[in-house]
């Protein structure tokens, strides 16, 4: 059944491309099956969304209902059950279930292994997919409750593929492409990806956390993945050592022979390029300086934010010690506000088996996490309520200065009283008269 929909019409007319008229397309080549496939969910089953997307629209309210307990036999997550609360206005999507399927490292795909996926989808669900959700994963968006063992039997036997996580549990593991394609990477991204999903199948498909928690793994500090502000443990790729400097093409950006920004400028003209506007008074350390026409750089001071080297790829280059820096608890604005990831190990190898990560630092957090988190609480929020000190002591970190984030205005390590000996003593003891209320 055709339903009119005035409302959602109004999103395709502007420029922009609009999921409207994608939906409209899937409706149209379904109910027209060229291909004479048998679907095994209802054939109107897009053009029954619209219709119920439509209804949503002009009654102001959701017209989904909660999902309860759906999903694949001996899983608990990675299917999100969706019922419609008008199934008899629109029979179509009476169930309209997703599976998050676990994305491959890197997202790289073969054309073969796509047109499997999508032909299955086709046959066994609407044929609406999300490339990709927000954790990572491939989303395969409607489907019902009979066909999910049937998708995932299929998923896991011919595609050899997984599903990926839902729930309180941890969620898809998503990387950068690394060292595949990426000049800068410091550590190889996928591998560790790899590794951890392996490694914690059971978190993956079995909830028991307070909620949801999240891996994701830059190989360089411009953070394409954007772990630093999405993901409750970031790994974000890093050096300790010096940038290395051809002072040779240095002179070539500053003489015009070599375009900065490895020439994506838009198609605009910036004008000459200026080392001291574009780069050295750009650096927030203020680590950079030229001297007798050579570019200097304090590497102590530098905080590798990239931005000179993304500049002049040519001239600069990240350094050969390398490994992770890695940051805990970030998250999106859902009980208490989004919050950046707040360093916990400035730096640490990653190479295989990857034991001192495991068990230095994620599997301490997780018993933490566990044991003190309330329900749908997220690491960053605990951090947040016991402080970072105390996930400090459970890790067995030492405080570091680089953890802080602005000196002297948040300052998170505190003395206790057994550490305090001798003129400690007597300077905390004034300390505390002279602040008492």
């Amino acid at each position: 059944m055709k339903h009119e929909t005035p409302m959602l019409d109004q999103l395709e007319a502007g420029p922009w491309p609009s999921f409207v008229s994608d939906l409209k397309q899937q409706a149209e080549k379904r109910a027209k099956n060229e291909e004479g496939i048998d679907f095994q969910i209802p054939q109107d089953v897009v053009e029954d969304l619209l219709g119920v997307l439509e209804l949503s629209f002009k009654d102001g309210e959701t017209h989904w209902k909660h999902g309860g307990i759906v999903g694949v036999f001996g899983y608990g997550g990675g299917v999100i059950g969706r019922y419609c609360d008008q199934p008899e206005q629109f029979p179509g999507v009476a169930h309209f279930h997703t599976m998050r399927v676990n994305q491959p490292g890197g997202k790289f795909y073969k054309t073969e292994f796509l047109r499997d996926l999508c032909k299955l989808w086709d046959f066994r669900g609407s044929g609406l997919t999300n490339m990709h959700g927000s954790t990572g994963d491939i989303v395969f968006l409607g489907t019902t409750t009979p066909q999910l063992e049937e998708i995932f039997y299929e998923m896991t036997h011919k595609l050899n593929q997984d599903l990926g996580g839902s729930g309180s549990n941890l969620r898809t593991p998503s990387d950068c492409i690394g060292q595949a394609r990426c000049e800068w990477a410091c550590y190889d991204t996928q591998a560790l990806c790899y590794d951890l999903t392996n490694e914690y199948q059971d978190e993956l498909h079995r909830p028991a956390f307070p909620y949801k928690f999240k891996f994701k793994f830059d190989g360089c500090p411009n953070c394409c993945v954007a772990s630093i502000a999405r993901s409750d443990l970031s790994f974000i790729g890093t050096w300790r050592d010096d940038i290395k400097i051809d002072q040779e093409a240095v002179q070539a950006y500053i003489g015009g022979e070599f375009p900065p920004n490895g020439g994506s400028h838009s198609g605009r003209d910036w004008g000459p390029f200026s080392i001291e506007k574009e780069v050295i008074d750009l650096c927030p350390t203020n680590c950079m300086w030229m001297d007798g026409g050579k570019l200097k750089i304090d590497n102590k001071e530098c905080t590798r934010c990239m931005h000179c080297i993304c500049v002049m790829p040519r001239a600069l280059r990240i350094g050969d010690d390398r490994g992770v820096s890695i940051f805990a608890g970030a998250k999106a604005p859902i009980l208490d506000g989004a919050q950046m990831g707040s360093l916990i190990v400035p730096f640490i190898k990653a190479e295989p088996p990857y034991t001192e990560i495991k068990e230095n630092v994620i599997e301490p957090i997780w018993d933490w996490w566990m044991e003190e988190g309330k329900n749908r609480e997220r690491l960053g929020e605990l951090m947040k309520r016991q402080g970072l000190q105390k996930l400090l002591e459970v890790c067995g970190f030492d405080p570091d200065p680089r953890m802080v984030q602005e000196p002297r205005s948040n300052p998170y390590i505190f003395w206790k009283e057994e550490e305090v000996t001798g003129g400690w003593e007597r300077d905390v003891d004034a300390f505390r008269k002279k602040h008492q209320r």
